[in-house]
């Protein structure tokens, strides 16, 4: 019929405004203070969080008497001699190079168990496959302090006490399975077809998995090995009950600082602001990995 309107509108389409100006006043005033009200719960977020930070380094350029004394939003007499000697005191700085070295072998053994036992568990079928990735996975659950006692008792029997190695082979415990459980659901992306085609053109299974399959789950293992770097980094408890000098790392390098004249609120502070750098500098590095994670449902 002439005259009528024969555009076809969703259910409920006729009773939404066709802009911000149909709105009623409340609606309007709703609509235009809420990304207002974003941005001021994501400012006030942000400085919850930034607020500790910029209080350990301002402690970290301050001495003890100021720490001590007074009260103040910045130093009033700046200082850069706690820095100076956590950089030339060997008690301090193997702390950090003891704590990179055991990283860095846990990151390594996680993620090289995890690739083909991540693998195994998505492109195989297997008897008790579920129960074994249950299984794996409950190891990760359990907290460290389980665990402190029987790895101290089994390394001090065959010697491997206050060594790098032990406290990455403890770690890898922790890491192994959740660096399996990242992989695997980064692997699930990848067509089971690519295999099968690599295999019909030659390659070989060592050849395949370095050369065609890590590359397409490369975002997946900068996932995996950032979660793995992070745990190793921050865990105290083991990594304090199984070094004592040579291997000590620097968190327990700083529960250890009580001296005749008390803490050095200065040293500590620093030493705290170190040891953020090397985090913040793989989150960085990463940050587009975890993004993907992040899509991907496994972080």
């Amino acid at each position: 019929m002439a005259g009528t309107d024969t555009t076809a509108k969703a259910p409920g389409a006729g009773s939404l405004p066709q802009d911000v100006t149909a709105m009623p006043g409340t609606a309007r005033l709703r609509v235009r203070w809420l990304p207002r009200s974003s941005t001021v719960v994501m400012t006030l977020y942000l400085l919850f969080l930034l607020v500790p930070i910029y209080w350990l380094v301002n402690m970290s350029l301050k001495t003890n008497t100021e720490i001590l004394n007074t009260f103040s939003l910045w130093p009033r007499d700046l200082t850069f001699a706690n820095y100076a000697t956590i950089l030339t005191d060997p008690s301090w700085y193997m702390g950090y190079v003891n704590s990179i070295i055991y990283v860095t072998l846990n990151t390594v053994i996680s993620v090289a168990v995890a690739l083909p036992a991540a693998y195994a568990f998505n492109r195989y079928q297997f008897m008790g496959d579920k129960h074994l990735f249950f299984w794996l996975l409950t190891n990760r659950m359990a907290p460290p302090a389980v665990f402190a006692l029987p790895f101290f008792q089994l390394y001090s029997s065959v010697g491997l006490f206050d060594t790098h190695i032990a406290v990455a082979l403890a770690h890898t415990l922790f890491n192994v399975p959740l660096a399996v459980w990242i992989l695997e659901g980064f692997m699930r992306g990848v067509p089971k077809e690519i295999d099968e085609t690599a295999y019909i053109d030659g390659y070989s299974f060592g050849r395949f998995f370095v050369r065609i399959f890590m590359p397409l789950i490369a975002s997946g293992i900068g996932v995996a090995a950032f979660f793995c770097f992070m745990f190793s980094w921050v865990e105290l408890l083991l990594s304090r009950t199984l070094t004592s000098v040579d291997a000590k790392p620097i968190a327990a390098t700083m529960t250890r600082t009580v001296s005749a004249s008390g803490l050095d609120w200065g040293v500590l502070a620093a030493a705290g602001v170190l040891t953020i750098v090397p985090g913040a500098l793989v989150i960085y590095f990463v940050r587009n990995y975890i993004a993907k994670g992040f899509a991907l449902g496994r972080v």
